[in-house]
């Protein structure tokens, strides 16, 4: 067999096994539709707590308790924490008539969002609290589902947003997205002692919040939520996440592609290190597969051009489908999938110099280092 025939089949087999790898990883665990009987039996006895951490949120908040306002199954309080908000994030949020909380001067060892979140926790006076992000959106079903979902779980659960992508740089996230997805729909995170949690929206009764002392044990982690994740299942109190195609939603970082890069990097190499080794394995094997079709777009006049040009078709048909889940992004990105692989990698070389070299990460105007300390 001529050496160039041989490279054709070994890169044919890289790209099969990156293929399988995603479909490997991906499990189609949405958030199901609370049914009648489920919304009318609802909470019960119990109360529950909406808390929102929010720093100059303003452009965000309102269609968030909007959506709050429209649910079938309301809560009983709402609270958003105003993390020195430069924008009016606190007027606009009062003009709702939900409790507002000024947060306290950022202690020595906090993130601003660990401890907005912990004070919302004790302002707070629910038996169930659900923690939000403000650029997240509700279904008007989707409090009910959520907590007929905890019900019959257990535990603590999160929901990864469906990503609503607008403009083209919320778009060029596609990848991120993807890999986002899998971490936390991976078979193999179910054994994980360190399963993660996904940040933007997660629920939990009280008592089992109180017993891994919340954000208070996890108050200097930049990866807040799958840290969180893992002292619930330290302390024994199964974690268990959903998809929230159809019912959750949010729009990531709609202000810029600055925003994205940094909001994306500030936690993407730090991350890894809390997966499975079969879970990261496989994100690589579907990696080097993806780039590998996407040099079918240099090699078509050569003989094995034909072969990178299959795997290119069919990584983005897997795209298509898979995107159905995570997000929508379009017609033009999922086809010129090199483009958000590309923005991708400048993502994950941006977070690891942060990481590794400079020793901090900077987000919304704090900077602050990756093993603790005080934000700036």
């Amino acid at each position: 067999m001529k050496t160039m025939e041989m490279l054709g089949v070994a890169v044919g087999v890289v790209m099969a096994v990156g293929l399988l790898s995603g479909w490997r990883l991906f499990r189609k665990n949405t958030l199901e539709v609370a049914s009648g009987t489920v919304r009318d039996r609802g909470k019960g006895d119990r109360r529950l707590s909406v808390i929102i951490p929010a720093r100059n949120e303003a452009h965000n908040l309102p269609h968030l308790l909007e959506s709050l306002r429209a649910q079938t199954l309301p809560p009983d309080e709402i609270v958003v924490v105003d993390d020195a908000s430069e924008d009016g994030t606190g007027e606009v949020a009062a003009r709702y008539g939900v409790t507002v909380i000024r947060n306290e001067e950022l202690p020595r060892g906090w993130t601003g969002k660990n401890w907005a979140l912990w004070n919302g926790y004790r302002h707070a006076g629910g038996d169930l609290l659900l923690f939000l992000d403000a650029d997240v959106r509700m279904a008007p079903d989707a409090l009910a589902s959520l907590v007929a979902a905890r019900d019959r779980a257990g535990g603590v659960v999160s929901v990864v947003p469906f990503h609503e992508a607008r403009r083209f740089h919320e778009k060029l996230l596609l990848v991120v997205n993807l890999l986002g997805m899998f971490a936390f729909t991976s078979p193999y995170e179910n054994g994980n002692p360190r399963k993660g949690l996904y940040g933007s929206c997660i629920l939990t009764t009280r008592e089992d919040y109180e017993k891994v002392n919340g954000h208070a044990s996890i108050s200097s982690e930049v990866t807040d939520d799958l840290s969180l994740g893992g002292r619930y299942m330290a302390a024994g109190i199964p974690v268990t996440n959903f998809l929230g195609a159809g019912l959750i939603s949010f729009r990531m970082y709609p202000r810029g592609i600055r925003s994205a890069l940094q909001g994306m990097a500030k936690s993407a190499a730090l991350s890894m290190a809390l997966l499975r080794r079969e879970t990261i394995w496989l994100c690589a094997c579907w990696m080097i597969g993806l780039v590998l079709s996407e040099l079918s777009l240099l090699l078509l006049n050569t003989p094995a051009g034909l072969l990178f040009l299959a795997g290119y078709v069919l990584y983005t048909a897997q795209f298509f489908h898979l995107a159905r889940y995570c997000g929508r992004f379009g017609v033009i990105l999922p086809v010129l999938h090199p483009l958000p692989v590309l923005f991708f990698l400048a993502i994950l070389a941006y977070s690891y110099w942060q990481t590794a070299v400079v020793g901090s990460v900077t987000w919304k105007g704090r900077q602050f280092p990756v093993k603790g300390g005080r934000e700036a």
